[in-house]
């Protein structure tokens, strides 16, 4: 432990607190109750997405408390401070949902300038929505400073008629009720009974997934994201983070020793085998980027390929990240990849051990049930599936965990909507048939703005029993939620000029998740005719501010969405300032 006089030498906090010249910036910490020893100390930020908007955030800030006492019990001095974060279950199915993938990089945003604006040694993390877990850890990996992510847990299941119930049955319920299969009554006891607790959505979602990936990749502690926001075991993970990031500190082992391509691999892996969000194909290539690596959403898709699905979990499946949690959750997982040879054992994590050593200590197996054997599992191949074509040159994504491989391919002429709230408003009305490809387009990242998660629009299928009987592909995104043949990430997006910008109504698409295919019957020409007609990209009312800001900046969706160059531009390292 780093007790005593500490040689400040090499770390950013040497810039506010030694020498005579910064005795104003050292009268700011006395002003605080600091005194000369917490002063001399390494200085840890802890963040947290903390806000009162939706039940994923709001036990951040007490989770915090307990990463500070480990902090100070390791003889660092600990500063929280907090930063935004959009809640796509209060975003969704309306326009604040452009703000969702937005806030993604405006939270690495935000974590980076506070933590170059106060010069911190190191940075523990805490995130419970969708974009907060990807942002935070992109934050960790840009700043290359000794980090520790921790997730805020996932809530408790509801109950109704002997049944668990999550936010996924109040959407596909709207659907239910729209078609006249729900009543007003029945919806009200749903809605009332389905969130229970603090804590982010229970199933296998964009939030529980990227809990999963803080694991494989090395930046959470083994078994930190399991446990339920409401349980006060957190605490013990939290005060563990707070000393693992000063014994990094000590060891001088950075976020990017730990983020490689041979940890992004084993990052991917975990997403595969427990049929994850489809969120996870744009937000593994960013962080990815913020380490300087290649790693775009065909090398995510490879590891998909070949990496079988094991572990039963809604949407998909059966389970909730309470049942992982309670089979063992993500070590032993990690574990049975290992047993197939799918883990590189080599890899640094945020313990400053090895993965494999990590994995020794490891004493559960699978249960058969939640977590079957990785010799046993519901499919050869992942959950999630890249998809490429002359529809999507940048290729393309689609989640197949829990459909049958008969259901994993689709023929049928293309029905074309201009935005989400177009389809929802035909969807709802019945205004499409049985076997047509529904397209929705304009929605990307840069034309959307803010390439948004088209959850409404599927439950709604799903409500009124057509989930299985038409396919959905858009340039935007699809929630973690999501059920049914929903194809997203279409790239390029309708706003670069890709080809889904230039369908018409009755053209004939295939969507093959067997072979990986998605192609629309059409020729070379043709569709060279069409872009060179192309009127270009859809008039936005989002002409200034901040997602006007974002339009201009946000690259593809193949490289992860980011809005600045990334590792492979960068002239220095924060920490080396």
């Amino acid at each position: 432990m780093l007790k005593g006089k500490v040689d400040k030498t090499n770390l950013p906090s040497r810039h506010v607190t030694e020498g005579p010249s910064r005795a104003p910036h050292r009268s700011y910490f006395y002003a605080m109750g600091l005194d000369e020893e917490a002063i001399a100390q390494p200085w840890v930020g802890v963040a947290t997405c903390w806000n009162e908007a939706a039940p994923c955030n709001i036990a951040l800030n007490r989770q915090a408390q307990s990463v500070k006492l480990g902090v100070k019990k390791a003889f660092g001095t600990p500063r929280e401070f907090t930063t935004i974060t959009v809640t796509d279950g209060i975003a969704m199915g309306h326009e604040g949902m452009r703000s969702s993938l937005a806030s993604r990089e405006a939270i690495a945003d935000t974590v980076e300038l506070t933590m170059r604006g106060h010069c911190y040694d190191a940075l523990v993390g805490l995130a419970g929505c969708d974009k907060s877990l990807p942002g935070m850890m992109m934050a960790m990996v840009r700043l290359n400073t000794p980090s520790v992510f921790i997730y805020g847990g996932s809530i408790l299941p509801g109950r109704l008629d002997g049944k668990d119930v999550t936010v996924q049955d109040v959407f596909e319920a709207v659907g239910k009720h729209q078609a006249g299969n729900m009543s007003d009554a029945e919806l009200d006891v749903l809605e009332r009974v389905a969130c229970p607790s603090a804590g982010a959505c229970g199933g296998q979602f964009t939030a529980n997934t990227m809990a999963c990936v803080s694991e494989a990749i090395g930046l959470a502690l083994l078994n930190s994201s399991g446990a339920p926001a409401p349980y006060e075991s957190r605490d013990q993970y939290g005060v563990a983070s707070g000393e693992a990031v000063m014994n990094l500190i000590e060891k001088n082992i950075r976020a990017r020793d730990i983020v490689t391509r041979k940890s992004l691999e084993n990052a991917a892996r975990i997403v595969a085998c427990t049929g994850g969000s489809t969120n996870a194909g744009l937000h593994l290539p960013a962080i990815a980027a913020e380490a300087g690596i290649d790693f775009d959403l065909f090398d995510v898709c490879d590891i998909f390929r070949d990496t079988p699905y094991f572990v039963d979990l809604k949407p998909g499946g059966q389970y909730v990240a309470k049942d992982l949690y309670e089979a063992g959750g993500v070590p032993v997982v990690l574990k049975e990849l290992r047993k197939a040879g799918l883990i590189h054992e080599d890899c640094m994590t945020a313990s400053g051990r090895t993965m494999g050593e990590e994995l020794d200590m490891i004493k559960g197996d699978a249960d058969g049930k939640v977590i079957y054997p990785v010799d046993a599992p519901l499919t050869p191949t992942g959950g999630v599936v890249g998809l490429k074509g002359n529809l999507a040159p940048d290729g393309a994504i689609v989640k197949v965990a829990g459909m049958a491989t008969q259901e994993q391919s689709f023929t049928g002429p293309a029905r074309v909507f201009e935005s989400e709230e177009e389809a929802f408003e035909a969807v709802k009305a019945r205004q499409y048939e049985e076997g047509e490809v529904i397209v929705i387009r304009n929605e990307g990242p840069s034309g959307g703005p803010g390439m948004r998660e088209m959850l409404a629009t599927t439950a709604a299928l799903s409500g009124q029993g057509m989930g299985k009987k038409v396919a959905l592909i858009t340039d935007g995104r699809f929630s973690g939620a999501t059920r049914g043949f929903c194809v997203g990430h279409v790239g390029p997006e309708a706003a670069h000029g890709g080809p889904i910008g230039l369908l018409e109504n009755g053209d004939v698409i295939t969507i093959n998740a067997v072979t990986g295919e998605l192609k629309v019957d059409l020729s070379d020409e043709e569709l060279a005719m069409r872009k060179a007609n192309w009127k270009g990209p859809k008039e936005t009312i989002y002409a200034s501010g901040a997602l006007w800001k974002y339009a201009q900046l946000v690259g593809g969706a193949r490289q992860g969405a980011l809005t600045h160059p990334g590792a492979k531009g960068e002239k220095h390292i924060y920490m080396d300032l």
